[in-house]
């Protein structure tokens, strides 16, 4: 099944924060870039979500880990960094993506902790992003059920 753009870009961000995440000191921003264009199908993201995410995420990601913190099961060093990179990106997505409906940026998420992650770690994911949609979307979650 051939990707998406902006499934592409969302991979390429979840690549991009998972080599963020694992650096000692979190790698700067221009090598997490030059890394992720050397990527195959680099190209063929959609530029735009991929820089609105991966920057997103790195400026908020204090704010969008104290959003994720009090559904998860154990503290956030414990999470895998496949889980932490979607549950961010996903958070991020929920609160400044408003034109993405929220059941999309869940499915997405899954989808990736699925590809990359540990078996069962897209069942924690959607979890935690459930309860987060019913508290950042509350009125969307609520017309959907």
């Amino acid at each position: 099944m051939k990707k998406s753009a902006r499934r592409r870009a969302r991979e390429l961000a979840l690549q991009g924060l998972y080599g963020w995440f694992i650096a000692p000191s979190g790698a700067e921003i221009g090598l997490i870039e030059a890394n992720l264009r050397e990527l195959e199908d680099y190209d063929l993201a959609d530029q735009s979500l991929l820089q609105k995410i991966l920057h997103g995420v790195l400026r908020e990601h204090a704010s969008l880990q104290t959003e994720i913190e009090p559904y998860l099961d154990r503290p956030v060093n414990e999470l895998s960094p496949v889980e932490y990179s979607a549950l961010m990106i996903a958070a991020f997505e929920l609160k400044n993506s408003l034109d993405v409906p929220y059941r999309v940026v869940i499915n997405e998420a899954v989808e990736m902790t699925k590809e990359f992650g540990a078996t069962d770690g897209f069942k924690f994911v959607n979890g935690v992003l459930d309860k987060l949609a019913a508290e950042l979307r509350a009125v969307e979650v609520k017309g959907g059920r």
